[in-house]
């Protein structure tokens, strides 16, 4: 039996020592006979006795030493053992003492994620039900390089941590242990003994499940969901989205239809979804976050999908339930800041850890919030591996990643003085660009099929080039430039537009530098923006023109489109996320027909693969002119891999263009395939009797509709 000071029993006793299990447990070891022996020390503190017994029946009383710490000496090899308590004026009680097991992480994984190369780090770190020796617990495992020690605390032990130590698996800066009999919904933190000698509780960063806000505490959780998808993931990892159609709903699930769970909201969204031919949902942020109107952007649990909505498996049945309706689903990530809430990551061992030390790059400004370390190996993982979480146990098909250009530059909304350069002398952020290399090639490998997009808004180059060719590696880009040129060009009187031609005919310059995204996205709804028909000139009539003009001029332009919720009928109001929409503008024939018109619009754009198969392909785009020329007319035509091909031929003047002659692609028949001036969506019913014939040289005369656009399919190629 050795002999241990009393410092190291008393740091024992409080829950402070760094390597508990060294003191607590069984203790192996051979006499000077050679004979088996175990020394067994426990933790019971105002007990009147202890009784280690061992499955072989053995008891081994043990004799209080100091501090409430109980030692007894076993005969014979070391085995599993329960301790057998008894109290003043109390029953004694039996139970399994979590010192007594075995480390519940490998070398490997500690290797693993000391080189930042885990790809599963969360089946390692977090809370996880597993089995020990026998026994039926849970098992915690936390990484806080700078603590001096880590308890966990929870209803389990009425929040006091101090028998529920972890221990700490050296250099790594994990801190590991085993709780016996703990079951699932368990409600628990971290206590962190800083290296300042302060005692700080966190939420778990691994956590799976979190208490529903404001309560911040984390849970033990297991998925017990079976997925019906295998078909969809199937199909998923054999096409690749630039070459498929993509027309995605924007949705803040919250604020959909307000009070809707994950299940419930399962029906109504897929019956929405599906009635108006959106091809994807991109859900804003579902990771968990404290402030409901930060609209999940300041994320606090990472790999926790917010309660807010019901438990992780709900989550799962209603992307199972999109999956088998046909319907992508894309999720928005945000790994370029997270808030200083101190119950979360920030200082979440008591020094900067998660975020950059250096406040000019590990603070930002504008929002108030900490920016990552993304030079340091363990945070990288951190963040490479919550990406490939979110791919393996949620099955999305895609990941927005967030505020981009603010994770390359290191100058972002700064002053001169207030950003260090790169070792270069440059203002790029060398380090987030290694990591969203990294993530986005990583993710392409493990998951084909998928799609990573960048909300990116400078003329950084090569987002959507691949890595190895020097370039960020995302399947695709958001258009900001598009976005803003052409809402200020929509939001003109039509009596103007016509002096503001380049606002709508400057994207088609560098529309395949890149894999873009056209999004109308909840960012231009909100802050006194308006919503997209509140942007438009004219009365009521002219306003739903002009949203119909916009969307098929934006549904024909190359690259995909993204449209936010509520802008499908018409919704006045600017978008809260503390109401519903307005959905009672249904019941209006006017949005009705708004409405109708995107299913049709929809339903036309998947069914023609030249306006979604080339999409990235400069060879498969034309600007069309000829002897008319109207600066408030913008025709192009796509083609797809066949040959086929689409005509888009959009008049955003308020008035009819007659006698409108254009060179086309092909001579023969065009059939009006969508002309958004149809009386049926509410316009004034002006085109062309659904057919334009073209003479020997392929130039047709035509009817452009006024705030309307037209789409041509060539009748032999249909």
């Amino acid at each position: 039996m050795s002999i241990i000071d009393d410092a190291a029993l008393d740091a024992v006793a409080h829950g402070a020592h760094h390597e508990p299990h060294a003191i607590l447990g069984i203790h192996p070891y051979r006499d000077a006979a050679g004979s088996a022996r175990a020394t067994v020390r426990a933790r019971r503190p105002l007990a009147d006795s202890v009784t280690a017994v061992f499955v072989d029946g053995d008891r081994v009383p043990l004799v209080h030493v100091r501090s409430g710490i109980w030692e007894g000496e076993r005969v014979g090899p070391a085995l599993a053992y329960e301790l057998e308590t008894a109290y003043a004026n109390g029953p004694s009680f039996t139970a399994d003492d979590p010192y007594r097991h075995a480390p519940t992480i490998g070398e490997l994984d500690l290797h693993l994620i000391a080189e930042g190369r885990h790809e599963q780090l969360w089946r390692v770190l977090g809370a996880h039900l597993r089995e020990s020796d026998g026994t039926a617990g849970a098992s915690f495992a936390v990484w806080a390089p700078h603590a001096r020690a880590v308890r966990v605390v929870g209803a389990f032990n009425g929040w006091d941590g101090a028998g529920h130590a972890l221990r700490s698996m050296g250099a790594s800066g994990v801190w590991e242990l085993f709780v016996p009999h703990l079951d699932e919904g368990a409600v628990y933190k971290y206590e962190i003994l800083t290296a300042h000698g302060e005692w700080i509780l966190k939420a778990d960063p691994l956590a799976r499940q979190a208490e529903v806000p404001p309560a911040t505490a984390s849970i033990v959780t297991r998925s017990r969901y079976g997925w019906g998808d295998g078909d969809w993931l199937h199909h998923r990892s054999t096409h690749q989205p630039l070459d498929q159609p993509m027309s995605i709903y924007e949705v803040h699930l919250g604020s959909w239809r307000q009070g809707l769970s994950y299940r419930d909201a399962a029906d109504p969204l897929i019956d929405y979804v599906t009635a108006h031919g959106f091809t994807h949902i991109e859900f804003l942020p579902l990771a968990e976050h404290p402030f409901g109107g930060s609209w999940g952007y300041q994320v606090s649990g990472y790999y926790a999908p917010t309660s807010r909505f019901g438990s992780p498996d709900d989550l799962r049945y209603l992307i199972d339930r999109l999956h088998r309706a046909g319907i992508g689903v894309i999720m928005d990530w945000v790994p370029g800041h997270f808030p200083k809430d101190a119950f979360a990551l920030a200082r979440f061992d008591g020094d900067a850890l998660y975020e950059h030390p250096d406040p000019r790059r590990g603070e930002h400004k504008d929002w108030g919030t900490l920016i990552f370390d993304y030079g340091r190996a363990e945070v990288r993982n951190f963040l490479v591996a919550n990406a490939l979480y979110w791919f393996d146990e949620f099955h999305v098909d895609g990941l927005r990643v967030d505020a981009v250009a603010s994770m390359l530059y290191l100058d972002y909304s700064r002053e001169p003085g207030e950003w260090e350069p790169n070792v270069h002398g440059g203002r790029e952020n060398l380090e987030a660009i290694s990591f969203l290399q990294e993530v986005t090639a990583t993710s392409y490998k493990l998951f084909p099929g998928i799609s990573l997009t960048a909300e990116e808004s400078t003329s950084f180059p090569g987002v959507t080039a691949p890595t190895d060719a020097g370039g960020l590696g995302f399947g695709f880009k958001w258009n900001m430039g598009w976005m803003n040129d052409s809402l200020v060009y929509i939001s003109r009187d039509p009596l103007y537009r016509s002096h503001h031609e380049g606002e709508l005919s400057f994207s088609f310059v560098y529309a395949f530098s890149e894999n873009y995204v056209l999004p109308i996205s909840h960012d231009e709804v909100v802050h006194g923006k308006g919503s997209l028909i509140g942007r438009m000139p004219g009365d009521h009539w002219q306003k739903l023109a002009n949203v119909r003009a916009y969307l098929a001029y934006m549904w024909a332009h190359p690259g995909k489109q993204l449209l936010f919720m509520g802008q499908e009928f018409g919704q006045f109001a600017e978008w809260s996320e503390s109401r519903s929409l307005d959905w009672l503008l249904l019941e209006q024939p006017t949005h009705r027909q708004l409405a109708d018109f995107v299913a049709v619009l929809n339903a036309t754009y998947k069914a023609y693969a030249p306006l979604w198969s080339r999409d990235a392909d400069g060879a498969a785009f034309a600007r069309l002119g000829g002897p008319t020329w109207n600066p408030t007319v913008q025709a192009f035509s796509r083609r797809d891999h066949h040959g086929n091909v689409v005509v888009a031929l959009c008049n955003f003047a308020g008035a009819p263009v007659y006698d409108y002659v254009i060179d086309l692609p092909e001579r023969g028949r065009w059939r009006e395939v969508l002309n958004s001036d149809a009386t049926e969506y509410g316009g004034s019913g002006v085109g062309n009797y659904g057919v334009v014939e073209t003479d020997a040289a392929a130039r047709a005369t035509l009817v452009l509709p006024p705030l309307g656009v037209l789409w041509l399919a060539h009748a032999d190629g249909e």
